[in-house]
């Protein structure tokens, strides 16, 4: 593929990713100052409700699903899976916003369902265990850092046993490589919240956290 389409694919994605999901839905609430102080789905659906948190995730999926597509059009497989790669970068290190933005967890989905599909029902099923567990939830970073190897090591497997992958192209190299760069991107924005949160408690608890009773 040449330089040129590949500049297009990430510079599509990026922009892609950066799209504001969480405060355009939650207008009347800024995110960013609120609750855990992540523009997620899941801030989102604490402060505002589950609907406006379902909202907030659709859309984060779609920036990464409307990446993939274009990505593919300008450069085939190569520009789905550098375009879908970027889209999570874009979410989790926005430049207008100082590169302070999401977590990426709901993009990555996107990605995984433009590009990876047959890894994606492994991994929603892996979300619902750990949201019910309450030692997985105490344990972020380590939950998403082993979802995350997971997503790797399998799109490992699927592209050296080539091995079907539902309506996407089958995996090659690169598909393992842009699930190791979005994970990277995920774990860093987990710790750094993480961090952030705990640094910020007072801020996060009280009256702030029952903006959704409204």
């Amino acid at each position: 593929m040449q330089l040129g389409r590949l500049v297009v694919a990430v510079a599509v994605g990026y922009a892609a990713g950066t799209f504001p999901s969480a405060e355009l839905v939650a207008r009347e609430v800024d995110p960013r100052s609120h609750g855990s102080g992540n523009p997620g789905a899941a801030n989102v659906g604490d402060l505002l409700g589950r609907r406006a948190g379902a909202s907030v995730f659709a859309l984060d999926m779609g920036k990464a699903v409307v990446a993939a597509h274009i990505g593919r059009c300008v450069g085939g497989a190569t520009g789905a899976n550098v375009a879908a790669t970027a889209s999570v970068l874009g979410h989790c290190f926005p430049v207008q916003r100082g590169f302070q933005g999401g977590k990426g967890v709901a993009t990555s989905f996107g990605q995984m369902l433009a590009t990876f599909p047959a890894y994606l029902p492994v991994d929603l099923a892996l979300g619902a265990v750990a949201a019910r567990s309450d030692f997985w939830k105490k344990r972020p970073v380590a939950t998403v850092g082993a979802t995350c190897g997971l997503w790797i090591g399998l799109a490992a497997v699927w592209a050296r046993g080539d091995l079907p992958n539902l309506w996407a192209e089958r995996a090659s190299l690169e598909l393992p490589v842009a699930a190791a760069v979005s994970s990277a991107a995920i774990v860093w924005r987990f710790h750094v919240g993480n961090s952030q949160l705990d640094d910020n408690e007072p801020r996060n608890s009280g009256h702030e956290r029952k903006v959704n009773s409204r």
